[in-house]
């Protein structure tokens, strides 16, 4: 160790004045184990970066005797930057500082030799194992088309993350899929043996496999790295776990930051037990609560503590607000997510007028990537700047872009740009030896090269090659039957069913196939939403033409003034002036419907979201919403009623706590709130009322001329769509009308309720 100054100790610590009570006093705790829970926006990154500081500077402790952990490279860059900035630049050159898959890397250039590999292994990325997978399945003659490769990979990285090595998953394996997965893992472990690589796994797996062969190398590395810490330990999986374990169990300097209640990635390995349990783990440990916030109001930590505290598994805390009391949070109800999205861009450009605000102000989340799509429309159409983070623009997503370019075949047979983009999607064995000889084929003939396609009978093709070929102009040319007599949404439904596109990404079964597929969905539902609101020019090439428009927006504006639209997932980390949390309904947020434990890290999810906001939150849900393809019932998200009412207000400026029983009434009909949409004045306060906006066309409301509907009317619903009148029942405000609508059937409504415009 170094020579601590003992002469000077107010100038030793003196960096340490800036810290407050609890974050000094875990940075002073040097020996033994500690964990931090550290709640949202209370410093974590701070004491971690001190307490390294602290070792090097006041305890002496040599740089390289320390290993830090993270879980993302920014992470370790910041931190190193940190502690540069509080000691001498460069003190922090010899610091293990990285994340785990880079750290065990390295250590694994200097050992790995003695457990069979050799040094200059390679690490195979994702796409590397996929393909060494596909060749495995060759071999045991598994298909993928029956067995996806992307499963496969998830259902073995899954394993391994968890510690389950072969032999065990092979035991574990009770169904076929599984059994057949469980050969597929055996192949590919051996292989990347005889390839001398490691997948990112491995990283983690192989210095475990290390330690239990050679327990003198963990002994060395333990003596070396004296004190361990660890960042994000909730985010932490079992290998993880096992392997920070191994290491700190001599000296049992183990040193982790974390919060249990933002553990919100079980769905990728993380195990929440890991900090839960710390305590089991080391008895004598040392736990230190952060909890006073430096981001929030005190409405808004409010909010997430009523929230969290529903929660049964977690270490109890309440985050303590250093700002003031704050703006009420404003919920937002709509009768649709067009509604809903146009109200969030009302509100923007609203309080940017009222208040000067940047867009870089504003950010838009939403549950799942799909739920992008209308809010982008929205911002293009209010000419707001926005960007996409954590994935790309909804029309730029490939599912997407393969599912316009079937659509743009069917309109324009000459598009050889979409037929080489969808020829073998999904997979039908059309490699790029065949398509090259089509592309001579159709340039002797003088043909397009969808023609050389229909008649590659006439080109001396192989039999196979030609009945696949048959099978594809077969739904193209059905679906330009289908468009000719329908509607985009019949079209799109056509190609889904045909291909089976649906099913093949649920059979995958992994969040990136589930993402697609809900997409998928989202782009059918755009579908259904065009024909039912575009009655007269519904037609495929109307729709694509709204497609063109909206994908050629460039979200990436060159100035960094932008409205930041993501996932909750993607928003960990990063704060805002002010936060749109969007599609607060049931089966939306909370997703679908869930075991306890499942649940429980969708309300972490949620504290997440309402962590982010740093002065003003807004919460917002729809009555009702395009799902599937069809417009379907909304109730407002049971995460709403966990928040204390009185700091909840409508848009009208109206505590959610003053009419619970109208507000229940309301969520549980369905019924949209009219006149309930109001636009923010200056200072904050809801006040002004926004303008109902009419759809074009001559549709008109009819809500005091009752008397118009008669048997053969027709008219639009904002939920089911057009439709025409059957039976007109009593009059004034008892008044029903029984109505066909074209996509929901014959439905029979109070007409002071429909909110009905005649046609």
């Amino acid at each position: 160790m170094w020579a601590a100054n003992l002469l000077f100790p107010e100038a030793l610590t003196d960096f340490l004045q800036g810290l407050n009570d609890v974050q000094r006093q875990a940075v002073l705790a040097t020996e033994g184990p500690v964990m931090v829970l550290a709640g949202a926006g209370s410093g974590k990154t701070r004491v971690i970066t001190y307490r390294i500081a602290h070792l090097i500077r006041n305890v002496g402790v040599l740089p390289q005797n320390i290993l830090a952990l993270t879980f993302t490279n920014k992470a370790a860059g910041e931190m190193r930057q940190r502690i540069d900035s509080i000691l001498e630049y460069g003190s922090a050159s010899s610091l293990w500082i990285g994340t785990f898959h880079s750290v065990f890397a390295r250590l694994l250039r200097s050992y790995i030799h003695l457990i069979g590999y050799d040094r200059n292994f390679s690490i195979f990325d994702a796409d590397d194992s996929k393909s060494l997978i596909k060749q495995c399945m060759k071999e045991l003659n598994l298909s993928p088309e029956t067995l996806p490769v992307n499963l496969v990979h998830s259902a073995i990285s899954k394993a391994k993350n968890s510690f389950v090595l072969p032999p065990e998953f092979h035991r574990k394996a009770i169904d076929d899929q599984s059994q057949k997965i469980s050969l597929v893992y055996e192949r590919y472990v051996h292989k990347l043996r005889e390839n001398n690589a490691l997948d990112f796994d491995d990283l983690l797996i192989k210095p475990i496999e290390l330690f239990t062969e050679q327990p003198r190398v963990l002994e060395q590395l333990q003596d070396y790295f004296k004190y361990l810490l660890i960042d994000e330990y909730q985010d932490t999986n079992r290998v993880q776990y096992l392997v920070a374990k191994m290491i700190a169990e001599k000296h049992r300097n183990i040193f982790v930051v974390g919060d249990d209640a933002q553990s919100i990635y079980s769905w990728r390995g993380a195990d929440i037990s890991n900090i839960l349990n710390f305590n089991d783990d080391y008895g004598d440990a040392q736990v230190f609560k952060l909890v006073d916030n430096y981001r929030s109001t005190k409405t808004i930590l409010d909010a997430a503590n009523s929230v969290i505290s529903r929660n049964t598994h977690q270490i109890k805390k309440e985050l303590v607000a250093n700002a003031g009391m704050g703006e009420p949070i404003t919920l937002i109800e709509a009768f649709n997510e067009k509604r809903e999205a146009e109200k969030v861009a009302e509100h923007i450009k609203s309080i940017r007028l009222s208040k000067g605000a940047q867009y870089r102000s504003f950010a838009v989340f939403y549950r799942t990537n799909a739920q992008s799509r209308v809010i982008e429309d929205m911002m293009r159409q209010n000419r707001i700047p926005y960007k996409i983070f954590g994935s790309v623009s909804f029309y730029k997503r490939k599912e997407i872009k393969d599912a316009v370019a079937y659509m743009r075949l069917v309109l324009n047979d000459r598009d050889s740009e979409s037929l080489l983009r969808v020829i073998n999607f999904p997979p039908r064995k059309i490699g790029d030896v065949s398509i090259n000889k089509l592309k001579e084929f159709a340039e002797e003939r003088n043909i397009s090269l969808y023609e050389a396609v229909k008649r590659a009978g006439e080109g001396g093709f192989q039999a196979r090659l030609v009945n696949a070929l048959t099978q594809f102009t077969d739904l193209i040319e059905a679906m330009r039957k289908q468009a000719e007599e329908g509607t985009a949404y019949d079209v799109l439904s056509m190609l889904y069913e045909t291909t089976g596109l649906l099913s093949l990404l649920k059979e995958e079964n992994t969040p990136e196939a589930l993402a697609r597929h809900e997409n998928l969905q989202e782009l059918l539902s755009m579908t259904r939403d065009f024909a039912d609101h575009n009655p007269n020019s519904a037609t495929l090439g109307d729709f694509l033409s709204t497609i063109s428009l909206a994908s050629d927006y460039d979200e990436t504006q060159e100035s960094d003034n932008y409205v930041s639209l993501m996932t909750v997932h993607a928003a960990k980390g990063l704060e805002f002036p002010v936060v749109f949390v969007t599609g607060m309904e049931e089966k939306l947020f909370p997703l679908n419907s869930y075991e306890p434990g499942e649940l429980e890290e969708e309300r972490r999810l949620f504290y997440v979201a309402i962590t982010r906001a740093r002065e003003k939150l807004f919460l917002s849900w729809a009555q009702s919403r395009y799902m599937y393809g069809q417009p379907q019932m909304c109730m407002r998200s049971t995460f709403i009623n966990e928040i204390n009412p009185n700091i909840i207000v409508t848009e009208g400026g109206r505590k959610l706590s003053e009419s619970p029983k109208k507000v229940a009434a309301t969520a549980m009909a369905g019924r949209p709130v009219f006149g309930s949409s109001l636009r923010p004045q200056p200072g904050g306060s809801p006040a002004a009322k926004v303008p109902t906006v009419k759809p074009a066309g001559s549709a008109r409301p009819t809500g005091a001329a009752k008397s118009e509907y008669r048997p053969g009317t027709r008219v639009q619903h904002a939920i089911f769509g057009p439709g025409t009148v059957l039976e007109v029942q009593g009059s004034g405000a008892k008044q029903k009308v029984k109505i066909n609508f074209r996509t929901a059937g014959e439905k029979t409504l109070m007409v002071q309720y429909a909110n009905l415009k005649i046609v």
